[in-house]
């Protein structure tokens, strides 16, 4: 089948200039303490990566835990509340605001995407949008949370499910796309 020469992709032509993650030196800085004090599995002082994460603009709040091989892009677009996990080999793309609430818990390998591309624009042009992760929530392993999702409070994405809708309060989430299957309800009997 051939396709119309002007409705083809190429990349020749994107162009994402008028996007400014900030400047080249803070980026590159950035570069080399992310794959040095984060994304490294020898390094596992928790404290030693909060510090460093503010100094690069990240608002952290108490009681954080940062597993190892956590990778961070741009951290001056992150905020985490207090009391939040960030397991191993979770991915944070930041290229626009990620909010995670307090008490929201990130499992192993899941990917937190606030850009993607508009692939409808022979361009391929990016995409950013800001994401929330409201407080108490769980996003599962291997799950993906895509540009401009709002994960409600206390909201559950299971295991290798994919959102790139807005879930409800307490709502469970699971598939590819994700759909609701169930309402969570916390047990507070000890």
């Amino acid at each position: 089948m051939e396709s119309q020469s002007n409705l083809d992709v190429d990349l020749s032509k994107y162009d994402n200039s008028w996007y400014d993650p900030g400047s080249r030196f803070k980026r590159l800085t950035w570069y080399f303490c992310n794959l040095i004090f984060l994304n490294n599995g020898w390094f596992p002082f928790n404290t030693i990566k909060i510090f460093i994460l503010r100094k690069y603009g990240a608002r952290i709040g108490k009681n954080v835990v940062i597993k190892p091989h956590v990778n961070i892009k741009y951290p001056w677009f992150l905020v985490v509340g207090d009391n939040s996990w960030l397991g191993e080999g979770v991915w944070i793309d930041c290229l626009a605001i990620v909010d995670i609430g307090d008490n929201v818990c990130i499992s192993q390998g899941a990917l937190i995407l606030s850009g993607n591309h508009n692939y409808k624009k022979p361009t391929f042009d990016l995409i950013v949008k800001p994401i929330q992760i409201k407080s108490g929530s769980w996003i599962g392993a291997k799950s993906v949370v895509t540009q401009g999702v709002i994960v409600g409070p206390h909201a559950v994405l299971t295991a290798g499910s994919v959102v790139s809708q807005s879930m409800d309060s307490y709502g469970i989430y699971k598939g590819v796309p994700a759909v609701k299957v169930n309402e969570r309800r916390i047990n507070t009997e000890k």
